[in-house]
């Protein structure tokens, strides 16, 4: 097993098998993966419940209406100005708070959830960012989850949208624009598993300029 220092961030595309990339090099490395795990964390240390954390991962903001209504609820932090936001943003602020407090925990995996941008003043992270092609993430989720090609390839448009939708509100960035990562990688051409190999040496070669 080997050592690393860095906490390392996986965007990905829907079908990419960017959560199971991210599970391999956390395993490789002996570290924590966290994915649907980081909104139990933010859950937990915001006061908010749990659900409204489920209703709002990784979606385009909601309308207004509905972020007011979601208002009238009061869940989490004290300040006037955070009770004053509407949910959707108290969600993202305690996800953002969530995971910087895990990264200085020391190294893991996160996955998703504008975790990149949450770090991007982190000197150890490395973030990585998985994309494949089309054709080959509607055999793999019709086969995941035995959907016709035209499910899987409904499903994987609007997970994609709604993931950049999210992260492009959020964030000064463009999802999935090579420019804005250490390291792209098509898994429809390195498949998983060289993936996984291609994430480790980069990180092992970026660890060891930074000596």
């Amino acid at each position: 097993m080997s050592k690393t220092n860095a906490v390392i961030t996986i965007g990905r595309q829907y079908g990419s098998a960017g959560r199971q990339i991210g599970q391999d090099v956390a395993k490789y490395f002996g570290i924590k993966c966290y994915d649907k795990e980081l909104l139990e964390h933010a859950a937990n240390d915001s006061g908010i419940c749990k659900e409204l954390f489920e209703n709002h991962d990784e979606k385009p903001v909601n309308s207004f209406l509905y972020s007011l209504v979601m208002d009238t609820y009061s869940f989490g932090y004290s300040t006037s100005s955070f009770n004053n936001m509407p949910m959707n943003h108290k969600v993202f602020l305690a996800q953002f708070d969530a995971i910087k407090k895990l990264a200085g925990q020391g190294p893991c995996v996160m996955v998703g959830r504008c975790a990149d941008y949450a770090l991007s003043d982190y000197p150890n992270c490395f973030s990585v960012f998985i994309h494949a092609d089309l054709d080959w993430r509607i055999k793999r989720i019709s086969q995941k989850y035995h959907k016709k090609s035209s499910e899987a390839k409904d499903m994987i448009l609007k997970t994609d949208k709604s993931r950049s939708g999210y992260y492009n509100y959020y964030t000064n960035k463009k999802w999935g624009e090579a420019a804005g990562y250490s390291l792209s990688i098509d898994s429809s051409k390195f498949g998983i598993e060289g993936s996984v190999r291609a994430i480790v040496n980069a990180i092992e070669i970026f660890e060891s300029m930074a000596k």
